[in-house]
């Protein structure tokens, strides 16, 4: 039986040519397309989403440009993750359910490292991409209350303006 993972398609348009990728928390699962029958609580690991070079222009203008996130719109068919169960049969052994929480929080510290450190020259635009949709992922799950890059932003805007 293989349990490895396999390259997985454009989450967007399925196709098979992919130029860049990132991952999102399990419970981000809920926001994709055809999601339903998936429990985001047994997946191990995060969620690795993948996108070709046309897609990925979208995906970073709706981040970047316009402070939204893709998820709706990918198909959960070709998000790359792993299952509890797999890994019970693989091993013969239950295995008790993750803890989600822990997953989150080092995503959305992650994130607001990028963000943080989004002049350096070594944060590329796709780590700001993926803190964005990570951020905005989990405001819209009600899990954080402003996403990182916003509060972010409010700081830098009000410390401008109380300084004039």
């Amino acid at each position: 039986m293989y349990a490895g993972r396999t390259e997985t398609p454009c989450c967007l348009c399925g196709n098979e040519d992919t130029v860049s990728r990132f991952e999102v928390p399990p419970r981000a699962v809920t926001l994709m397309k055809n999601s339903g029958p998936i429990a985001w609580r047994d997946i191990v690991g995060p969620v690795t989403l993948q996108f070709c070079a046309d897609d990925w222009e979208l995906v970073t203008e709706l981040a970047l440009e316009m402070d939204m996130h893709p998820l709706s719109r990918c198909n959960v068919a070709h998000a790359s993750f792993s299952l509890r169960e797999d890994f019970e049969a693989l091993l013969s052994a239950t295995k008790d359910e993750p803890d989600q929480t822990k997953q989150e929080t080092e995503l959305l510290e992650r994130s607001l490292g990028v963000i943080e450190n989004r002049d350096d020259p070594y944060t590329e635009s796709r780590d700001m991409v993926e803190a964005i949709v990570i951020g905005l992922a989990l405001a819209e799950l009600d899990v954080v209350d402003t996403p990182p890059h916003r509060s972010a932003e409010s700081i830098a805007f009000a410390e401008k303006t109380t300084s004039k």
